[in-house]
């Protein structure tokens, strides 16, 4: 006999055949069966899923001389003339060769014809969305009143193409792609009939390659039957097919969590030597961490496809990642897949993208760092007798301290501050804060409201400052910076003096743009205050409304600060209010009558 590929001689016969179809062929069985046979449908889905095995198969069934459980018998003369495809009453026609309209003119002339044999007429046309506009327009009558005797059957595999008015006068069924296990299964049985010794890791190689199409993974089984014979192995179907081992993706793993650049070098040497392509490398990798982390998110391994020997080993491997390494070594792999497409250098872009994920820090939990961070705060107040303010660390306490915990992933490698951002414990013994005539500017309100700027561990040296000395002398502090940077002058003018204590000159803000500019230039309005006052002093910087500022050291203040600020005389339209408000806001600007 002739030699045929296993796609063709082990195509499904009967309905019950059909692999990973089973809800469009009862459906169709059941037409059958109540006599609700439609006119027309269309089978849409992927490439080799069995679109026109079940076409051929229901023209068979409503043509058949003695069916069985509405079945064809596949006996009787009609079955065979179908199924050797010599049969006048079934025709199988390639839109993508007849598309035009006059092939469709032709079609709307034979349908007016009754079936020489059997009940009915077929039309079968494969890859249906071909058909041109005309074409299609063309075939819209016959198509929606056809004669009783005709049935037509669409094929495609991209639905969308097809136009609405078609898709509305036609029974759809969407064909799914078959899964790897049916693949297997089917794969299986044909081999123990073939008597072909097969072992289930190629099995499961060819499944995986023929990508949800049984005819790509049957073109697959005859290709290494010709190379492997009747003994087939994995290793065997690996070198035929220039497949990477999945070995080689465990292998990359251990380096990565080794950190060993060293052979993650000689490891891509390896897959260049071998011939491996670079991309599929990648894909194949994103594949293997894919399977880690659903191993690790679910605790078990039933969501993955492979083999079961390669199933233990994700499941014993994945507990020495956490997810959130796996989610950001997967994104490393993507960019690097991305990189290699329109680069010329790929082996170059594949180490890179490899010592980036030797090189990446394990990831923690924000929560869990701030524990860290808590337990260090507490430990250090006990050490000094009081503990330091929340907010000079993470500048407003409500959001360190917020009830819903904040999950996401930092480096795990411990803060380290700088001596100038290091807050000093409070002094035991300090005076209590100052009190106002009109409002108390208490601690709780500096914690809540309060960005501290930075301060420093020096100790406070020199004799202690007086309110009224501070006052004095803020003027003469003023000047000195505008003399010197005039921006952090004029903006160092609109802030306030609201209290002095142990050599603290505490400076309230108006908003977080003046607060933000201080904290820029602290060193340097350090140096000038220092020089100013003849002391070593600190500055702490608050946001503070105007309300919450001392009357008695504000409004001195101000009228040192007006003293020493230019008076810039303009006529200014009295109707152009915004450019007024700007003036008095950022040059002191005064009205003159």
């Amino acid at each position: 006999m002739t030699y045929l590929v296993t796609a063709r001689k082990w195509r499904p016969m009967v309905f019950d055949d059909i692999i990973g179809q089973s809800h469009i062929a009862t459906t169709l069985r059941n037409a059958i069966a109540t006599n609700r046979l439609s006119h027309a449908y269309i089978f849409s889905g992927p490439r080799g899923v069995g679109k026109t095995t079940t076409a051929r198969i229901l023209a068979k069934t409503i043509n058949c001389l003695h069916p069985k459980e509405f079945n064809p018998d596949n006996a009787c003369e009609l079955c065979k003339e179908i199924t050797e495809g010599r049969s006048v009453n079934v025709f199988e026609i390639d839109g993508a060769s007849n598309r035009g309209v006059d092939e469709i003119r032709n079609l709307r002339e034979a349908v007016r014809y009754a079936p020489a044999r059997g009940k009915y007429k077929v039309y079968i046309i494969d890859e249906v969305h071909m058909l041109t506009k005309e074409a299609f327009n063309a075939l819209l009558k016959t198509l929606e009143e056809p004669p009783p005797n005709i049935v037509f059957i669409f094929a495609t595999t991209e639905i969308h193409k097809v136009p609405l008015t078609i898709l509305s006068r036609c029974q759809r069924f969407d064909f799914r792609r078959i899964s790897v296990e049916e693949i297997i299964d089917r794969l299986r049985y044909i081999a123990r009939e073939e008597k072909i010794s097969i072992d289930d890791d190629s099995l499961m190689i060819i499944a995986k390659r023929g990508d949800g199409s049984m005819r790509d993974a049957q073109s697959i089984f005859d290709q290494i039957v010709s190379f492997c014979g009747d003994n087939i192995t994995s290793k065997q179907i690996l070198s035929m097919l220039n497949m990477i081992d999945e070995e080689l993706f465990f292998r990359t793993t251990s380096i990565i969590k080794s950190k060993d650049i060293k052979n993650g070098l000689l490891l891509i040497d390896e897959i260049v030597s071998g011939g491996f392509d670079l991309k599929d490398f990648l894909t194949g990798l994103t594949e293997h961490l894919r399977n880690m982390l659903v191993t690790l998110s679910t605790g078990s391994s039933k969501l993955i496809e492979t083999s079961e020997v390669y199933k233990k080993r994700y499941q014993d491997d994945a507990s020495r990642f956490t997810e959130t390494d796996i989610l950001r070594l997967i994104k490393i792999a993507g960019e690097t897949e991305a990189a290699l497409r329109w680069n010329q250098q790929q082996r170059l872009k594949l180490e890179i993208g490899l010592m980036r994920m030797i090189k990446l820090d394990s990831s923690v939990e924000i929560t869990q760092l701030l524990q860290q961070i808590d337990e260090l705060k507490k430990n250090a107040g006990n050490n000094s007798g009081r503990s330091s303010e929340p907010s000079a660390m993470f500048g407003n306490t409500r959001a360190a301290s917020s009830e819903t915990p904040v999950r996401g992933s930092v480096k795990a490698t411990q803060p380290t501050l700088r001596p100038d951002q290091i807050v000093s414990p409070m002094v035991s013994g300090s005076p209590a804060p100052f009190t106002f005539s009109k409002r108390t500017i208490s601690t709780q309100l500096i914690k809540e409201e309060s960005v501290v700027a930075q301060s420093t561990k020096t100790e406070v040296s020199g004799t202690a400052l007086t309110s009224d000395e501070a006052t004095k002398k803020w003027s003469t502090f003023l000047e000195e910076t505008l003399k010197q940077r005039i921006a952090v002058g004029t903006m160092l003018g609109e802030t306030n003096l609201i209290d002095v204590r142990n050599n603290m000159l505490r400076i309230g803000c108006p908003d977080d743009f003046h607060l933000d500019g201080l904290r820029r230039n602290r060193q340097f309005l350090q140096e000038i205050a220092e020089r100013v006052y003849g002391a070593k002093v600190q500055l702490e910087a608050i946001v503070a409304r105007q309300a919450e500022i001392a009357p008695d050291i504000s409004s001195t203040v101000s009228r040192e600060i007006s003293s020493q600020l230019p008076t810039i005389e303009l006529n200014i339209d009295p109707r152009s209010q915004t450019v007024v408000q700007a003036l008095i806001r950022e040059f002191g600007a005064k009205e003159i009558e």
